[in-house]
């Protein structure tokens, strides 16, 4: 158990820190989607000339904002779940039951994680049609923005999604060895309670 914990600690701290940064920049990312988004509503309705970058930029960062954001969901237990059957189990089945589930979500992330990564590779190939980087001042031109910048976002989103997999698997583990272990918690994680 000792060993589980002591793995499980840095884990979970990392994670603790890698999913705020990773809100945090979601959040920007959608606050800036949102204004490029009414930039485009601007140009394209009130002046009559829509601009040509606003909606591979706001795809540009919806999916990184997606990326970033979805590790923070899969830990907090935001996807969609039917923990029904678990609960009715009792504790040490129930965290079997959840680390079968956890193994097989590790199959298909780290799966998920080679196609990205090959998908990134192809895109080093190919410039966004719209998205250039105004390095004028630099005299280096208008500099078109690699498409794989945009593809980059899910091995990264995968990747944090592994490492959440990783500490939960460890904590069905230790559930399993010990139904009353004291875990490490998120501190971050907001439980709102209904009345």
């Amino acid at each position: 158990m000792t060993v589980i914990l002591a793995a499980l600690k840095p884990l979970a701290g990392l994670n603790t820190l890698l999913l705020r940064l990773g809100r945090n920049f979601a959040w920007m990312a959608m606050g800036l989607m949102v204004l490029i988004i009414i930039l485009q509503v601007f140009f394209r309705y009130i002046l009559g000339n829509a601009l040509a970058w606003p909606d591979e930029g706001a795809r540009f960062l919806m999916l990184w904002m997606t990326a970033l954001i979805a590790p923070t969901a899969y830990r907090w237990g935001g996807f969609v779940s039917i923990e029904m059957v678990k609960d009715l189990l009792p504790a040490r089945i129930g965290a079997l039951l959840g680390l079968v589930l956890l193994a097989l979500s590790l199959i298909v992330l780290v799966y998920g994680f080679q196609l990205g990564l090959n998908h990134v590779k192809s895109g080093w190939l190919f410039n966004s049609s719209s998205l250039k980087l105004p390095l004028e001042f630099m005299g280096l031109g208008l500099v078109r923005i690699k498409l794989a910048w945009m593809y980059m976002s899910l091995p990264v989103g995968l990747f944090m999604m592994i490492l959440v997999n990783i500490e939960m698997s460890l904590k069905a583990i230790a559930m399993l060895v010990d139904p009353d272990v004291e875990l490490p918690e998120d501190h971050d994680r907001v439980i709102v309670a209904v009345e």
